[in-house]
């Protein structure tokens, strides 16, 4: 384990722990969305990433396609693989997570146990999602719509920062078009939820021609994740947890 502080890694991983789920912030977002999930669940270190470009690392150029973030992250993140670890990525994060997966298993690093995908079509069948289509106008409305939802209320002036961050984002997430997904050679885990209005869980059956997927249909609303939900927990930690 090193000992300098990783800028992708606001907290340091612990040694004590028998696996790790890299958590992937959402379009622009950082890692504090992840500020309710417990560090450890079930003995599984649960470790948010912090992207180029957001919060901690906002001076820092955003990442302009996933192909390029996944590339500095697996660099990044290598040396905490020398534990059964898997990625978790909601709605365009999701891809991101499926990249870095596809850009460590080509690099011939150590392979993740399995790859969680949660409310985001599959590569070959997006660009998907209303966001896409929005004006930053409209995309400023739904984040200050979604902080009130989450109980907050966000200044103006963070507003139109955010806007930019997601902005970048969003194009990113319109830049990718792969018709022909890399199959990765770990499970994959699809996760839907029943009240999803955004990304349905009914379409996304496409993540079975990117690797062995099963699917699980979880209850609540598109952001309901945010809250660390114990059944979403159990899915992630099963398999890498003490009791496993």
């Amino acid at each position: 384990m090193p000992n300098r502080r990783n800028k992708w890694l606001p907290r340091e991983p612990s040694a004590d722990v028998t696996g790790r789920v890299f958590l992937i912030p959402y379009s622009g977002c950082g890692a504090s969305m992840y500020r309710a999930w417990p560090h450890q669940h079930d003995g599984v270190d649960l470790l948010p990433v912090e992207l180029p470009g957001h919060e901690t690392r906002f001076s820092e150029p955003n990442f302009e396609t996933y192909q390029e973030l996944a590339k500095l992250m697996a660099d990044a993140l290598a040396p905490y693989l020398d534990l059964p670890y898997a990625f978790f990525g909601h709605c365009g994060s999701a891809l991101a997570a499926y990249e870095v997966s596809s850009e460590i298993t080509r690099a011939g690093l150590p392979q993740p146990a399995r790859l969680y995908v949660s409310s985001q079509v599959a590569p070959q069948d997006g660009p998907f999602g209303r966001y896409l289509r929005m004006d930053d106008e409209e995309l400023a409305e739904e984040l200050t719509k979604l902080s009130r939802e989450l109980g907050g209320e966000l200044h103006p002036d963070l507003i139109s920062l955010y806007v930019e961050v997601l902005r970048a984002d969003v194009e990113t997430n319109k830049r990718y078009v792969v018709p022909d997904p890399f199959r990765l050679s770990c499970p994959i885990t699809s996760i839907g939820w029943t009240e999803d209005v955004e990304i349905r869980h009914d379409t996304m059956g496409g993540w079975s021609a990117c690797g062995d997927t099963t699917f699980e249909l979880l209850s609540g609303l598109h952001h309901r994740f945010i809250d660390a939900p114990p059944e979403l927990l159990k899915v992630l930690c099963d398999g890498l947890g003490r009791g496993d």
